[in-house]
């Protein structure tokens, strides 16, 4: 590349789309509504590009030069299937409504990015029956864009099982090389794994395919009117190396924001847990070895009533990390070695580590502040390797305009 690409992040919170794209790329605008993730962002990457406030207030003018690519990894609370179920009628996820004006306008004024990337919880792919997911096709398709999606677990990048959707939309004018997508999946008989329920003809997916193009992508796929089906590629991202770390890695011994319960405070969470859960401590005991897992406390229905349960895992990934709304919503550590199980909150760093940040990315000091914005990001890793084998192979072969 003649020089480094450039492009806008929306929606940026702490910055780990830009940490994610890395030092290959130039940020030219960056967006978030929250001042205390934008004190994060501030901190780590510095408040030049950075503007405050609501994307609602912006307009073009803020958008300085050209951008080649648009990231915009917009709210997820009326999409996820932890929310009320107001889509993108929603006052938090509808806000890719007014982002999506931006990129109209930005189109009439013949500065539409050659790249975007729209990132959400998966599910986006069936809120409202998939109407959602139709419209936000249906609004890259009549910007002339194609488009495509993946979903990525972060587990195959680091120990936390966090599934994301990826839409990646290319300008109708960039040229797409077979090697990075193709228009229909390819029949492979002997290998396929995926079908749909469309009888014969109906597209089959073959093993390289099933890590990244799930049922759930393919059955929102087959949804779509035909016309937008037109629009679509299915992106060919490679899988990554194994991954090499584990939960007990990213384990403080002596976290400074968070203590070990006291015994009786581990008992309280153990005598929440079901039987199946309760088997889980005891295989973990079993071990023969210092074991590291993770606790969610969540409200289940027993009877008819509500009850809480401690639900437990040891399977060297920690679950998906939300953003805390609430006591029963932030992860605990579980860590047995030789016989005893000790409980405390996961610490801020802890909650860093798992989303791929480095060492020295600078937390905010308040606990709560710090879980808010992790658990509200973009796994680091993930985004590299999206740019890595798609989006920088994509601006590498097109000449690129002056952002300036």
């Amino acid at each position: 590349m003649s020089r480094k690409p450039a492009y806008y992040e929306f929606f940026a919170g702490g910055g780990m789309a830009r940490g994610g794209l890395g030092e290959s790329w130039r940020c030219l605008f960056a967006n978030d509504f929250d001042r205390k993730k934008a004190e994060s962002y501030r901190a780590n990457w510095g408040g030049d590009e950075l503007h405050v406030g609501d994307v609602r207030e912006l307009s073009t003018a803020r958008l300085p030069g050209r951008a080649d690519l648009v990231w915009a990894s917009f709210p997820c609370q009326d999409l996820s299937l932890a929310g009320a179920g107001a889509g993108l009628k929603g006052e938090r996820s509808g806000t890719f409504w007014p982002f999506w004006d931006l990129m109209k306008a930005l189109r009439q004024e013949g500065r539409a990015p050659a790249l975007i990337v729209l990132e959400n919880v998966c599910g986006a792919l069936t809120s409202h029956g998939g109407r959602d997911f139709t419209k936000i096709c249906e609004a890259l398709a009549k910007e002339r864009y194609r488009f495509g999606a993946l979903v990525i677990d972060a587990a195959l990048f680091v120990p936390q099982s966090r599934p994301r959707l990826f839409i990646i939309a290319a300008r109708e004018d960039v040229a797409v090389p077979s090697s990075l997508a193709i228009r229909h999946c390819e029949e492979r008989s002997d290998e396929a794994i995926h079908k749909s329920s469309h009888g014969p003809g109906s597209l089959r997916f073959a093993r390289n395919d099933r890590t990244f193009h799930t049922r759930a992508l393919v059955a929102a796929h087959d949804c779509l009117p035909r016309a937008l089906r037109g629009n679509w590629l299915w992106w060919n991202l490679p899988a990554p190396p194994p991954r090499n770390n584990s939960l007990i890695d990213v384990i403080q011994d002596a976290p400074h924001d968070v203590e070990w319960h006291k015994p009786r405070e581990t008992n309280a969470l153990i005598a929440m847990m079901s039987d199946v859960n309760l088997a889980k401590i005891v295989e973990a005991k079993r071990a023969g070895r210092k074991m590291a897992g993770t606790l969610y406390r969540r409200t289940r229905y027993q009877n008819g009533a509500k009850i809480q349960r401690a639900e437990a895992r040891f399977d060297n990934v920690a679950g998906c990390l939300r953003t805390p709304a609430g006591g029963s919503s932030r992860q605990y550590v579980l860590m047995v070695d030789k016989g005893k199980v000790r409980s405390r909150l996961m610490s801020a760093r802890e909650t860093a580590r798992l989303m791929g940040l480095p060492e020295d990315y600078v937390l905010p000091r308040n606990y709560n502040e710090a879980y808010h914005l992790t658990g509200d990001g973009v796994v680091v890793p993930v985004v590299r390797h999206i740019a890595a084998h798609l989006l920088e192979s994509l601006i590498g072969a097109m000449p690129l305009r002056s952002a300036a």
